[in-house]
């Protein structure tokens, strides 16, 4: 009987011990609870503060390429920053709770003086577990910046952007385009075509479609480049020249600069001043066998004014090699939706600057260009059934150079 006692009696100890160890481990546990709690949620924050600043660096990314495209459009600034603006609410930022800046050119950064798009996003990120200990919310930002680089120089630039054969040329013209390329903005599959015998020769043919070729043309580059990024109207900033009073007399052997309210019928041996000659309420008319020159000159068709260029008339005007109109020697009014400009004239013709028709078709049959080959046509379809030799190294005399498809690229 005493050996059961002490056995039950240590058994009954032993329990009591159990019952306090088991209590510690509660007490302990119970403390270190919130500690435990709030380890676990500070993770679960900081995997969503982190997944966030990856969304938020997206939006960036997508927002500063948008605004590149549009500004590779030729779109102004407030047009850009709209752009950007809306990429980023689509991709899900809400400009309830963020800002979003948009900087062209960059602010800061490498890219401050370059063609570039950059956009800054701020976004205030919300707390769960860690608003314990405070409510101040958790600021995000993101940053990129798109960059703009010119893949070509153009010579010919066709605007419009469906137009099937945008970009003509054809008959039996040999055509050859030195350090510049041939550019459509449209997105018809024979937006650039070669047919006939032309002869074509040029650093690359460009366009926003696609191209077609009878012939075998001699380029710089391996293969024409087809769906492009449409190259901006390289004067879309050009002003309309204004008319003035009274209007000139258009009789004289020398002209002088203002505005011409019944055309220009130019007939024998004429000159033209330099200056900004308006034509109102007629054509500028070469007639056949007419020695037409001019330097500095700048020739607006206003209205539904265009040129006509008789095969047989001798033509050489050059553009202002400085000022607002420096490099543009044709320029038809934007407001005149379709009709055609016919440049043609003798082997010295020279037409030295850019034949600039955004809404209207040029074309151009002369077996001539201008002085060191230095002719640019921007319009809205262009046919080129001349003899021509052109380059585009122009700067010299006042030209700007004419980007043809552009790259946009995410550098920051």
């Amino acid at each position: 009987m005493e050996s059961c006692a002490r056995i039950l009696m240590g058994f009954l100890r032993s329990r009591r011990r159990g019952v306090g160890t088991g209590g510690n481990v509660a007490i302990i546990f119970a403390l270190t609870l919130p500690i435990v709690v709030g380890g676990a949620g500070l993770g679960v924050e900081t995997s969503y503060w982190y997944y966030s600043s990856l969304k938020l660096q997206a939006v960036a990314d997508a927002a500063a390429y948008a605004g590149a495209l549009e500004k590779v459009s030729g779109s102004d600034i407030p047009t850009i920053v709209s752009a950007a603006t809306l990429s980023a609410t689509s991709n899900g930022f809400a400009t309830s709770t963020g800002t979003i800046q948009v900087f062209t050119p960059p602010s800061s950064g490498p890219n401050v003086a370059k063609k570039a798009v950059e956009v800054i996003v701020h976004q205030n990120l919300d707390r769960f577990f860690t608003s314990i200990f405070t409510q101040n919310p958790v600021g995000a930002q993101a940053r990129a910046v798109a960059l703009i680089t010119d893949a070509s120089r153009a010579c010919v630039l066709a605007l419009n952007p469906s137009a099937s054969k945008a970009a003509l040329f054809s008959g039996s013209a040999t055509t050859k385009l030195t350090g510049c390329s041939v550019m459509s903005n449209s997105i018809a599959a024979d937006a650039i075509k070669v047919q006939g015998s032309a002869s074509l020769e040029a650093d690359c043919l460009i366009s926003a479609g696609g191209v077609s070729l009878a012939n075998v043309v001699k380029t710089v580059c391996a293969n024409p480049l087809t769906q492009a990024l449409p190259a901006a109207d390289p004067f879309a900033d050009l002003p309309a020249p204004p008319a003035t009073n009274p209007c000139q007399n258009s009789n004289p052997s020398t002209l002088t600069p203002g505005t011409y309210c019944n055309g220009l019928s130019l007939s024998g041996i004429v000159t033209l001043s330099p200056g900004v000659y308006v034509i109102q309420g007629g054509n500028f008319k070469a007639n056949a066998n007419a020695n037409i020159s001019g330097d500095g000159v700048i020739i607006y068709l206003a209205g539904s004014s265009r040129v006509s260029m008789n095969g047989t008339a001798t033509v050489k005007l050059s553009a202002p090699t400085s000022g607002t109109y420096s490099g543009v020697l044709f320029y038809g009014d934007r407001t005149n939706l379709g009709g055609q400009s016919t440049l043609n004239g003798t082997a010295n013709s020279l037409l030295t600057g850019a034949l600039y028709f955004p809404t209207q078709q040029v074309n151009y049959l002369g077996n001539f260009s201008g002085t060191d080959g230095c002719t640019q046509v921007v319009a809205d379809t262009i046919q080129w059934s001349g003899n021509t030799s052109v380059s585009q190294d122009c700067t010299g005399l006042g030209m700007r150079e004419i980007p043809a498809t552009q790259s946009v690229q995410l550098v920051e």
